[in-house]
């Protein structure tokens, strides 16, 4: 059992959506929210409590959830090095040490829709067993793909198992790879239905037809499963929803067609703008192509502009970040993406813990049970320094989180995680990012010189 926690004196912002409400308290036993305001603090002075906490000046707010993470995947920093230079007994490891940064940084709940080899179920099990400290997880397996599927364009293979997912061509393959998912744990399904095809020039592209969806969707719902889509285009978007998928992540570029499938389907929305900004403002430091920069933060904007339409006509938006990558590291851009709800879709502060408490409990399968501090729900609750209502990037700032408690145990938040030293075998090195001309390597008056010579 987790005990008893009294949190007092500080401003709850408890994750529905109501008004902060300073000076509340609030009750903690055995894991779960047991009583708020006056009610805690009666029952504590009558039954008593193993611990209390002084919130005095500080804000009382749910854990986090972040609905889009690839803690598998090592950090990489592309495809190569993902699909080709990992093993599956590292991996799990690396994962397993990674998943105690994401506590660290205020995120409780995780959704890793898909995964190397099936290390997300077991990593998840783990976790709910004791024998790793991370967040809760719900998992996904290998993500499912066309051959054209995926932003790895030819390195994906034409069938079979590539990296984090798994080619399925026909409805004999597609039914038979979804139900061994699921008998292996699964607890999403994700679909790929955009690619990059290196032979068309542009953004991803749709390489699903809609029947093949409908497929997928109706075979996992068959299966009390429900199904994630990784969408990049407009048309995308329009025909996952149309297909009954439950959660759709980017929906970049959609168009009003596309929007208006949405509302009608009940879909949710996880845009992960947190990837694309961090290219498009912090790209030039990591070594990103120049040219791409702008790319990214138009994605941003013009994606943000038609979202926002869509929040206005009451979708469901979670948080995501996509962390894992070699751009979204494990324990350092979780919370970002309320910053990007905040700056380009015009979301309020509040709107933004929003979605990423009460919303994100839809990606742990939890809405009536995670998310909000209220009574009788899973005690996942942060301590914050200052007010995320007047800042929402105080939440990025692990300086500021005081306490991280999940299902009412305290986290330790002070012990340092030893430092991870990079296993060479693990990264891709490269000669030359370009090819060394010699109109490269000399200047205009050096070239001159020698051809005098």
């Amino acid at each position: 059992m987790s005990g008893s926690i009294l949190i007092s004196g500080g401003t709850v912002i408890d994750g529905t959506g109501s008004p902060a409400r300073p000076g509340e308290a609030v009750l903690l036993r055995d894991g779960r929210v047991t009583a708020l305001g006056t009610q805690a603090v009666d029952d504590a002075d009558a039954h008593g409590v193993d611990e209390r906490i002084d919130a005095t000046g500080r804000t009382v707010m749910p854990g986090l959830i972040d609905a889009h993470t690839h803690l598998t995947f090592g950090e990489p920093t592309g495809n190569d090095e993902l699909f080709n230079h990992r093993t599956e007994a590292y991996s799990s490891m690396l994962s397993a040490y990674n998943a105690r940064k994401v506590l660290r940084a205020g995120v409780t709940s995780v959704l890793d829709a898909d995964c190397l080899w099936n290390i997300g179920c077991e990593l998840r099990d783990a976790i709910e067993a004791g024998i790793v400290e991370g967040p809760r997880m719900r998992a996904g397996g290998q993500a499912l793909m066309t051959m054209l599927g995926g932003t790895a364009g030819r390195m994906i293979k034409d069938e079979g198992t590539t990296g984090y997912a798994t080619v399925v061509s026909g409805r004999d393959v597609m039914v038979n790879e979804i139900r061994r998912q699921i008998k292996y744990g699964v607890d999403w399904i994700k679909i790929m239905v955009t690619g990059l095809i290196p032979s068309m020039k542009g953004p991803e592209v749709k390489v699903w037809n809609i029947d093949e969806l409908r497929t997928v969707c109706d075979t996992a719902h068959e299966l009390n499963t429900k199904v994630v889509a990784h969408c990049r285009n407009s048309d995308s978007t329009r025909d996952a929803a149309r297909a009954g998928v439950d959660l759709i992540y980017h929906a970049s570029y959609l168009d009003d067609e596309a929007i208006e499938a949405v509302i009608e389907a009940g879909s949710a929305m996880c845009p992960t703008f947190t990837l694309l900004g961090n290219l498009a403002d912090y790209g030039e430091k990591v070594g990103t192509a120049p040219e791409l920069l702008d790319v990214f933060r138009a994605e941003i904007e013009v994606t943000a502009k038609q979202l926002t339409k869509a929040h206005a006509a009451g979708v469901k938006f979670l948080t995501g970040s996509e962390t894992g990558f070699a751009v979204t590291p494990v324990g350092e851009w979780h919370a970002r993406e309320l910053e990007m709800f905040v700056e380009y879709m015009g979301m309020s502060p509040m709107d933004a813990i929003v979605a990423a408490t009460r919303n994100g409990a839809f990606a742990m399968r939890m809405e009536d049970d995670l998310g909000t501090l209220e009574h009788g729900k899973v005690a996942d609750v942060l301590v914050i320094d200052g007010d995320p209502l007047a800042d929402v990037r105080i939440l990025q700032d692990k300086t500021r989180i005081r306490e991280v408690i999940k299902a009412g145990r305290r986290i330790d938040l002070v012990t340092p995680i030893p430092e991870q030293k990079q296993r060479t075998s693990d990264q891709v090195r490269f000669l030359a990012a370009c090819p060394l001309t010699r109109s490269l390597a000399f200047t205009e008056e050096q070239l001159e010189r020698m051809s005098h010579v």
